[in-house]
């Protein structure tokens, strides 16, 4: 193989008034894992969508095994060999595991002249796909059952089922715990054995440094440094992509107020009311276990299955009296939390529409203050409220969810893996806006499969397993991610 297997040459793409791209050329070579980072926004997005097929470059050549080629859609990338795993994970959620992992590429069996799916080896293919991940789920399970942590691996499954030459990873250990990632790695590991070239994007970058033969740096559309393993670190890394070392955000303990949630874990009816405004029955077989303080950050930490996702989802289980009780919710997906396809002017307003409103007539101009003022708060950028959400690099999407809260004026915050799939200086914002937002005398309640985040953000910590609070670990006696480990079973 004396050509690299994927490539593009001074690749262009603008969006609008953004330039996505500027001139930008990347090769990998067959049997290598080359990585991409860079800031929100620095374009590693667009590059492997140009090369999976989603957008078409306005200038500059794609090249897979030394061919030109001119991808139309991912179809046309896929029948190419190039198979992406993208951050927003394109599963059908009615459909069950195994019809996930098959969808695109049915096995069938012939019968007469009739070919129907041939669903006993689509079974035996799923569970030996997922085996190779350390998952084994029922193949029949609904993927609309599973946590985010599990589809991001049914995903990953699903692509190893294909044969490909090129494959692209777009954040494939955002929700995944320690175990997962090792399995994650040494599949990798052996696809790059048998001459698979990968391309792995991460915000993680000490996997980065782990695991990458090259990584390639962009930096405001440009390619910043390009380094062959054993010739960056962590620090090196930082300082390529933003131009600074970053600085983390280390929580400083406040004294905390009144109650504002109280709840039992996995009862909907009650969870998401706080006890400010209305309180939580009392069982004694059913004790509360879920309380956040007024200036309080409060951390949920399990294994993937434990349900500490679903308990803090569980609180958000009814929206409009959760919204009307005070709490606000970011979600783990994006998605969830905005309307894509709307301005950033709109979403943020959305939850406050009845306060903008008199007499039915909404306060343009009242919301206009609103935004201007919030988008400079939280930093999103552009400062363009007329730019849809889905225009946005994956950090700012998340300050606009916080924005639309703040707005609003909510008493607890829930936040489901704040910080998943953003860089590290967008990592560090959003700690610091957490911080300050429970300065203000909120409170936070926060699930996070990074342990060392929950270390270093929370005052307390909630040990879930199996949909059960286990132990708490306060800060005053010592919280690092060793003793939050040992806590969740880890």
């Amino acid at each position: 193989m004396t050509h690299p297997a994927a490539g593009a040459e001074r690749v262009s793409k603008q969006f609008g008034a953004t330039l996505a791209l500027d001139g930008v050329s990347f090769v990998v070579g067959f049997g290598e894992i080359h990585a991409i980072v860079g800031e929100n926004g620095a374009g590693k997005s667009t590059l492997i969508r140009i090369l999976g097929g989603v957008h078409r470059p306005d200038s500059g050549v794609i090249r897979v095994d030394g061919q030109d080629r001119h991808f139309t859609s991912p179809r046309d990338a896929i029948a190419a060999g190039i198979v992406t795993i993208p951050q927003e994970l394109r599963l059908v959620p009615a459909l069950s595991i195994a019809e996930n992992i098959a969808l695109g590429a049915l096995p069938v069996r012939k019968i007469g002249a009739i070919a129907i799916v041939d669903r006993a080896r689509m079974h035996a293919d799923a569970r030996a796909v997922l085996a190779e991940l350390g998952f084994d789920p029922d193949p029949d399970r609904p993927v609309a059952t599973l946590g985010f942590a599990e589809r991001q691996l049914v995903a990953i499954a699903k692509a190893l089922r294909r044969r490909c030459r090129v494959f692209i990873l777009d954040e494939p250990t955002a929700a995944l715990e320690k175990h997962e990632i090792e399995r994650l790695f040494a599949v990798l590991a052996r696809m790059k054995g048998q001459g698979t070239a990968v391309i792995y994007i991460s915000h993680h970058l000490d996997e980065v440094v782990a695991i990458a033969d090259r990584c390639t740096v962009l930096r405001d559309g440009r390619v910043a440094a390009v380094s062959s393993r054993g010739d960056f670190s962590v620090h090196d890394l930082v300082v390529a992509m933003t131009g600074r070392a970053a600085e983390d955000v280390v929580a400083a303990p406040l004294a905390p107020g009144e109650v504002l949630l109280e709840a039992r874990p996995n009862d909907a009816a009650t969870a998401h009311v706080p006890a400010k405004w209305r309180p939580v029955r009392r069982q004694e077989h059913a004790p509360l276990k879920i309380r956040v303080r007024a200036r309080e950050v409060v951390g949920l930490a399990g294994l993937l299955g434990s349900g500490a996702g679903g308990m803090l989802r569980g609180l958000f289980a009814k929206p409009a009296a959760a919204i009307a009780a005070g709490i606000g919710m970011v979600p783990g997906e994006r998605a969830l939390g905005l309307v894509m396809n709307q301005s950033v002017r709109d979403n943020i307003l959305l939850p406050n529409l009845a306060a903008l409103s008199r007499l039915g007539l909404i306060d343009r101009r009242a919301g206009d203050r609103i935004v201007a003022e919030l988008m400079e708060l939280v930093d999103i950028r552009p400062r363009r409220p007329e730019l849809s959400a889905r225009a946005l690099s994956g950090g700012n999407q998340q300050k606009v969810i916080l924005a639309k809260w703040l707005a609003r004026r909510i008493a607890v915050l829930l936040l489901d893996e704040p910080t998943q799939g953003i860089d590290v200086a967008a990592k560090a914002q959003i700690h610091a806006l957490i911080r300050d937002f429970v300065a203000r005398g909120g409170g936070a309640l926060i699930h996070s499969s990074d342990l060392a985040e929950l270390a270093r953000l929370c005052d307390c910590v909630l040990a879930v397993r199996q949909r059960r609070v286990v132990a708490t670990l306060d800060r005053a006696d010592g919280l690092d991610e060793v003793k939050l480990r040992a806590a969740i079973g880890g």
